[in-house]
This record gives structure tokens, sequence and C-alpha cells, in this order.
């Protein structure tokens, strides 16, 4: 119930955005939107525009205004997936944002007040990649904020039947398949595996259990 930067860090599969969804969820914004950005999915001359915005006439094919994510996300949150592979153009960028809560649309020579609150999540070593010349140290410790870091899977394995059981539950709907179970002997199995794709990983398994399994 903050407005504070939080800083989501684990393993690829370990549900950090779930994480970013459930903070929102449960803070005083939660009546306000809830945008989420994956970072690397954008390519990095569309990222800036996407994020804050641009004007007609900013660039070629550039026939209307265009509102940036940071606009949309208004009164809520902004959830930056996997900001540890954005370029340190960007970085720059967004230092700024977070530390006057302003952004300016390209092609714009005004600046825009914005009210939105920041979780960021990485997989990446963001002090190695500061080390490296990689990442901003300035930008680090404005996201850096309040830090959560996830376990990966095989070190938390009492949350595995938990999971397993959601998600024999949410799939077996979808598929349209009868309620299936798991066998004492496959969650002792479960309980031991390495899990190196984490949550995403054992959803998987489950999922082609469903379909196969008589």
């Amino acid at each position: 119930k903050t407005d504070l930067t939080v800083l989501i860090t684990g393993e690829s599969g370990t549900s950090k955005d779930l994480v970013a969804r459930a903070i929102h969820s449960l803070s005083d914004r939660r009546n306000g939107p809830f945008v989420a950005v994956n970072c690397p999915t954008v390519p990095e001359n569309i990222l800036e525009s996407e994020l804050f915005g641009y004007r007609k006439g900013a660039f070629t094919h550039a026939a209307q205004n265009k509102i940036g994510l940071f606009q949309e996300a208004h009164n809520g949150t902004i959830f930056l997936d996997e900001i540890g592979d954005i370029s340190t153009a960007i970085q720059t960028k967004l230092l700024r944002v977070l530390q006057e809560k302003v952004i300016k649309p390209l092609g714009d020579t005004k600046s825009i007040h914005v009210d939105v609150r920041v979780i960021s999540s990485t997989n990446r070593d963001l002090p190695e990649k500061i080390r490296h010349g990689e990442f901003r140290d300035d930008l680090f410790y404005r996201l850096n904020v309040l830090p959560i870091v996830l376990p990966p899977l095989r070190d938390r394995p009492e949350d595995i039947p938990l999971l397993v059981d959601h998600f024999l539950e949410k799939h077996c709907g979808e598929l349209k398949r009868p309620r299936k179970n798991v066998s004492v002997e496959l969650m002792n199995l479960f309980l031991r595996a390495p899990w190196v794709g984490n949550v995403r990983e054992l959803e998987s398994i489950v999922i082609r259990g469903i379909l196969y399994a008589p």
C-alpha cells in the first residue's frame, strides 16, 4: 500500500508477472490500470515511442498522435518486465520519469505529468551489468527501492502440490477434460525434479499429462 518502486528478481519462469499483479491488486491503485510491458519483445527503436508516445509528424508514418504506455497507466501501475534488457538510451529517459514524474512524447516540446507506480522485473544480474557498463547504477537504485527475490521452484518444493492442483483445476476446465489427479509416485517425482524452467515448466508438464493420461 505504497507508491514505492519495486524490483522483482528471479530466474525465468518463477512467475514474476503474477507477483507484480498481486502487488497492484492489493495496493491503493487497484482500481486504476495495470499496464504490462515485456521489454525484450519490443524492438529498441519502437520501445521509446511505445513507452512515452509520440506526436503526429514526429517521424515517418507518424500520421497521428499516439498515447504512450506511461500515460495509459496514469493513476495505476506500469510493469516493466525484464527491464535488464533495455538499452542505455531508454534507461536514461526512464530515469527522468522516475525522478520527475514527467514524460515527453517524441516530437513534443512539452512534458506531461504522469502519476504512475513502477514495478519492474529481471532475470539478469543487474549489479554485474552495472560493472560492465551495461546498466545505469542510478537507475538501478531508483528501481530497487523495494526488492523482492523469487526463489526458483526447486528451492520451494512445498509450493509444488499447490501449483499442480491449481493447474489441474484450471486446464482440465479449459481443455474440456475430466478432472485428473496426480499419483503419489508422480508427485514424489515432481518434488525431486530440478525444474530448470520453474513454474512455467511445471505447468507445461501438467498440461501434457491432462491431454495424454487416461
